[in-house]
């Protein structure tokens, strides 16, 4: 394989950003200088910047295009190819595609559409046809009467990097408020008051049968098998004080300041979404990533909905909350990755895969320009 040279580029390496130079060999960076070159066959990049490909942990994104309407399924080749051709399109170069294990309605895509999902994606990656490289997120559904055996039966699969606990029980996290939930169903479900109160009930029995002795199970599961396990909506202090009792290493979207605190404090790497961040807040009511990372309490940030949203957010880290670009870069990059065990990428070093993203600010926005995995461009 020819080298590669990119010159003239606002390199941003874990520890500072520069005009600068980067050289790339059979996959793999192997030279970073400060100023430019006049290499023969440099690429000038005329001062746009060079940022490590990003690192996608959590995104809904597949999910969202294998159900493009409530009760539609699209087929899952169809649906994983044009999700792979828009993070790629983002500059995101590994992605850990969050896939929903059990569910509170068994006709649901999270109930049945597991299995297709990982076909597609074993047999497009065979086919050589993904441009990032996925991964799996087993998004578990604690409550849920099918969520251990169907986990049990995709644990094995190598391509599992993170595991979450969820428990979206009204009167749970971040339905603690069981109003939050009803204004949320009556805005997306538009559910009569009779029937609102079944699915309550349900619920909560459901969880009462099933959600402490499936987290004791697949906490099992993932410590036997070195899996990152994340907790997902941690809302007060003992919901982090319990994850890091068992090892929890991740609060992915705490919904309040203080469990962001007490996971600080616990040691747990914190996660919020970009989204949250680029809208100035959550849609859902809860606590503003801004917020929390002006307070110093966000470790990483996921594209969860809008796979742009990565990268949109990382540069409101610099430009809003005074961030170095660094640091802010780290947030969607090296950070995630190292979450996950992900050693080899997610920083511009020498000896790192050679996974990168060309920007350009257009109106304050940046726009990925091209990316590159291993070398080879893929979007």
């Amino acid at each position: 394989m020819a080298r590669q040279i990119f010159t003239n580029a606002r390199v941003v390496t874990p520890d500072e950003a520069f005009l600068g130079t980067v050289e790339l060999h059979a996959g793999s960076i192997v030279r970073v200088d400060v100023g430019a070159t006049n290499a023969p066959g440099a690429e000038d990049f005329r001062g746009d910047y060079l940022l490590p490909g990003l690192v996608e942990i959590h995104t809904d994104n597949l999910e969202k295009h294998l159900e493009p309407r409530p009760g539609v399924r699209w087929p899952a080749v169809s649906a994983l190819l044009t999700h792979d051709r828009q993070v790629a399109a983002a500059g995101i170069t590994t992605v850990l595609d969050a896939m929903g294990i059990g569910d509170f309605d068994d006709r649901a895509l999270r109930a049945q559409g597991l299995q297709d999902a990982v076909e597609a994606l074993n047999h497009a990656r065979d086919a050589g046809m993904l441009r990032a490289d996925h991964w799996l997120h087993l998004r578990c559904e604690l409550p849920c009467d099918n969520v251990l055996p169907m986990t049990a039966e995709f644990i094995d699969d190598p391509h599992v990097r993170l595991v979450s606990l969820m428990d979206h029980t009204p009167g749970q996290r971040q339905w603690m408020d069981i109003e939050k939930f009803r204004i949320y169903t009556q805005r997306n479900q538009r559910w009569t008051e009779e029937y609102l109160k079944e699915v309550v009930a349900e619920r909560q029995d459901m969880r009462d049968r099933n959600a402490e002795r499936n987290r004791e199970a697949l906490l099992a599961l993932c410590v036997d098998r070195h899996l990152a396990i994340a907790s997902h909506d941690d809302t007060v202090v003992e919901h982090i004080h319990d994850g890091a009792e068992a090892g929890i290493s991740i609060s992915e979207f705490p919904t309040t300041e203080i469990a962001a605190r007490s996971a600080r404090q616990h040691g747990m790497k914190i996660v919020m979404g970009a989204p949250n961040l680029v809208r100035g807040g959550s849609h859902s009511g809860n606590v503003s990533a801004l917020d929390l990372a002006r307070l110093d309490l966000l470790d990483a940030l996921s594209s969860d909905y809008v796979p742009h949203a990565l990268l949109h957010a990382a540069f409101l880290l610099h430009e809003q909350v005074g961030w170095s670009l660094p640091n802010a870069v780290a947030t969607a990059s090296l950070n995630p990755a190292r979450m996950v065990g992900l050693e080899d990428r997610g920083a511009i070093a020498i000896g790192q895969r050679a996974d990168l993203v060309r920007v350009r600010v257009l109106d304050r926005v940046p726009v990925p320009m091209a990316t590159w995995r291993t070398g080879n461009r893929i979007a």
